[in-house]
């Protein structure tokens, strides 16, 4: 299942900054290591309700409390896509 991610900053429901970075399966960690380098940002701690949010749903957010430094905006969602899905007209 390799696709991308599509990393945002939410702040007040507005997208401040956003990036999309390639996403080898089960490697999202890595692929949202790679984003977060590119937008600046520490990496957020990664708790069970993280992996479980992705894998069911193909997202997950963070909030503030996540990050170790304090940080610009209300949230940081992470959504996974598969480009090839759209060109197979599904």
């Amino acid at each position: 299942m390799a696709g991308k991610i599509w990393v945002r900053e939410i702040r007040r429901n507005k997208i401040l900054r956003d990036v999309v970075v390639p996403c080898a399966a089960g490697g999202w960690e890595d692929a949202l290591s790679l984003a977060l380098r590119e937008l600046d940002v520490m990496m957020p701690l990664v708790v069970a309700r993280h992996h479980r949010d992705f894998e069911e749903f193909g997202q997950t957010r963070f909030l503030p409390e996540h990050f170790l430094e304090s940080v610009n905006f209300d949230r940081l969602e992470v959504e996974f896509f598969d480009g090839q899905a759209r060109k197979e007209g599904r």
